[in-house]
C-alpha cells in the first residue's frame, strides 16, 4: 500500500506547519508515503523540512512528478503559444492576468507575475518575497513549459473566465476558494496536469495497482484522484463534495493532525500500542 496526502488544509496545519508529533509520525512510517499538492518543489520541500521524502512527489496539481531530489521525472506543461494565446484572450475579454508557475529550462523554476496585480495578487505575493523563483514580467508571456498558470478574484468572474476557457482551449481547470484569502482561485493546466493523472504516473513509476493506493485530501483539486484511487479518505474540515467521494472521513481535522492520527493506525508496533507520547 502508498499513502498519499495533500498539503494545504489537509496535512500541513492551517498555519503552514507540521506539528512534532505528525513529523515523528511521518519519519516512523514504514511504508510508502509521499505528497501530491498544488505547491512546487521548493514550496513543498521548503514546508515538509525535517521529515524523510523517499518517494517520488506529486506537484503542482499533478502537472509534474520529482523525486525528493528534486529531479525532473515527468511534466505534463501548456506549451508557450498556448499560454500565450490565454493571456491575451482573457485580457482582451476580462481585463485580467494570471500568475505562471513553470520552466524555461527544465529544474530551473520560475513564479511570473505581471506588472499589473490585482488585490489578491498582491496579497498572495507578499509571502513570497526575496524567493529568486518570483519574477515581475512588464509584458507577461509564457515559459517554454507552463506546468499551471493561476488567476485570482471573485468567483463569479473567475467563474466566467473558466467557462471561456473551456469552451476555447483544450486544458483542465481548478476553480476553489482560497484556503488562506478571502478570494478564489482558477487553476490552468495541461488536460493530462490534474491530480488523479499525477496518480496514475506515480502508480506506473513505482508498478503499484491503484486499489493499493491511499490518499489523503481536503478540496475540490483532489477529487479526481479520489475518484480513482482504491482507498479516499478525508479530513474533518474538507469540503462537501469532497467528503461525498471519500470512503472515509475522518473525525479529526487538518489542525488536529488527522492524517497523522489516521496513520498511527497503519503503522505495525512490536508492544502493539503506538501512543500519542510515542510521537
Amino acid at each position: 500500500m502508498i499513502y498519499i496526502t495533500d498539503l494545504d488544509k489537509t496535512f500541513l496545519r492551517s498555519d503552514l506547519s507540521v506539528s512534532e508529533f505528525s513529523k515523528n509520525v511521518w519519519n516512523s512510517f514504514n511504508k510508502p508515503l509521499t505528497v501530491a499538492t498544488a505547491r512546487s518543489y521548493k514550496g513543498a520541500t521548503t514546508l515538509l523540512k525535517g521529515l524523510k521524502l523517499n518517494f517520488p512527489l506529486i506537484l503542482l496539481d499533478g502537472a509534474m512528478i520529482a523525486k525528493p531530489s528534486g529531479e525532473v521525472i515527468k511534466i505534463n506543461a501548456l506549451e508557450k503559444y498556448i499560454s500565450d494565446e490565454i493571456i491575451d484572450t482573457v485580457y482582451k475579454n476580462f481585463k485580467d492576468y494570471p500568475l505562471i508557475v513553470g520552466f524555461d529550462k527544465i529544474g530551473d523554476e520560475k513564479f511570473l507575475y505581471p506588472a499589473k496585480l490585482n488585490k489578491y495578487q498582491k496579497e498572495l505575493l507578499q509571502n513570497y518575497k526575496n524567493d529568486s523563483r518570483v519574477l515581475n514580467i512588464k509584458n507577461l508571456r509564457g515559459l517554454k513549459y507552463n506546468l499551471k498558470m493561476v488567476y485570482l478574484g471573485d468567483e463569479e468572474l473567475l467563474k466566467s473566465i473558466e467557462d471561456f476557457l473551456k469552451s476555447t482551449f483544450e486544458v483542465e481547470t481548478k476553480l476553489t476558494k482560497d484556503p488562506y484569502m478571502d478570494c478564489f482561485f482558477l487553476t490552468i493546466l495541461h488536460p493530462l496536469g490534474d491530480k488523479a493523472h499525477g496518480l496514475k504516473i506515480l502508480e506506473e513509476i513505482m508498478d503499484i495497482d491503484k486499489e493499493k493506493v491511499c490518499v489523503f485530501g481536503d478540496s475540490l483539486n483532489d477529487i479526481g484522484m479520489f475518484e480513482y484511487a482504491g482507498l479516499s479518505i478525508a479530513v474533518k474540515n474538507a469540503l462537501d463534495a469532497v467528503k461525498k467521494k471519500a470512503n472515509i472521513v475522518l473525525p479529526h481535522t487538518n489542525d488536529e493532525d488527522a492524517v497523522a492520527k489516521y496513520l498511527v493506525e497503519v503503522i505495525p508496533i512490536e508492544n502493539g500500542k503506538w501512543t500519542m507520547e510515542n510521537g
